[in-house]
């Protein structure tokens, strides 16, 4: 996948307020808004911002989250209402990029940073009571347009109207879109051979994919098993009938 050749940041967000938010933390920084100025890019994110739920978000391989305008306005469409950058809890609005079709550990060049595409966002009861919209992290997975998180592979700075470039693309092609949907579980296990950078979260995803997969071939056996038995069972019973009917017939006669 390559961008487009106006490939860019719209907009650069950060932490605008916390609120509350279900779940033990009580807290959250999804709301985040655009900056102005070029905003400094660490290890652990951007200057400004940061998550409240340690447990689940942030750390390496999620410091830096991004998001395709393209998708933000299909949603939009869709819900009829305007969703402004840092409305996805993304600290990047990107134009020209199908973000979530980003092949994982591919390299980004945007301004002096070099980014790593890590793994896809998983949607959570914070984000759906965020969004306000009925099932929406059903409706969010079904689509699968997740967004990218971003490792941080050279500090720097970012800003606004920062071109985006694709430096690195890995050859096993495994797409972020893949890796949320996990509808090709053999496809992923390239992964854990061939692309060392993969934090543990993605491995525990490639591992439930797994499970999930094996659990439904399972069960669609066992659902040929029971059919085989219960047409066994048919079959010898209609062969009972018809022995006898015949052994009436001939008595009869």
């Amino acid at each position: 996948m390559q961008p487009d050749d106006s490939a860019r940041v719209l907009a650069v967000c950060v932490v605008h307020a916390e609120l509350d938010a279900p779940g033990k933390v009580g807290r959250t920084a999804i709301d985040k808004r655009p900056v102005q100025s070029r905003v400094a890019v660490r290890a652990l994110g951007l200057d400004g911002d940061h998550v409240c739920d340690t447990k689940h978000h942030g750390g390496v391989h999620q410091a830096v989250y991004a998001y395709a305008e393209e998708d933000a306005r299909r949603w939009g469409a869709e819900l009829g209402r305007d969703l402004p950058a840092g409305w996805f809890g993304e600290n990047l609005r990107i134009s020209g990029l199908a973000v979530s079709d980003a092949v994982l550990g591919a390299h980004w060049a945007i301004g002096d940073t070099l980014l790593e595409v890590s793994a896809p966002r998983v949607p959570c009861a914070t984000f759906q009571q965020w969004s306000g919209v009925a099932h929406w992290v059903k409706r969010f997975t079904l689509q699968s347009d997740t967004g990218a998180y971003l490792r941080v592979l050279t500090e720097g700075t970012i800003g606004a109207g920062d071109e985006v470039r694709i430096v690195h693309t890995p050859e096993h092609g495994i797409t972020v879109r893949d890796l949320f949907t996990g509808d090709d579980p053999d496809l992923l296990a390239i992964l854990l051979a061939d692309e060392p950078t993969i934090s543990d979260d993605v491995r525990m995803q490639i591992e439930r994919h797994g499970r999930r997969h094996a659990n439904a071939r399972r069960a669609r056996e066992q659902r040929v098993d029971a059919a085989s038995a219960h047409e066994q069972r048919v079959d010898a019973a209609s062969a009972h009938e018809q022995r006898e009917a015949a052994a009436t017939t001939g008595a009869e006669l």
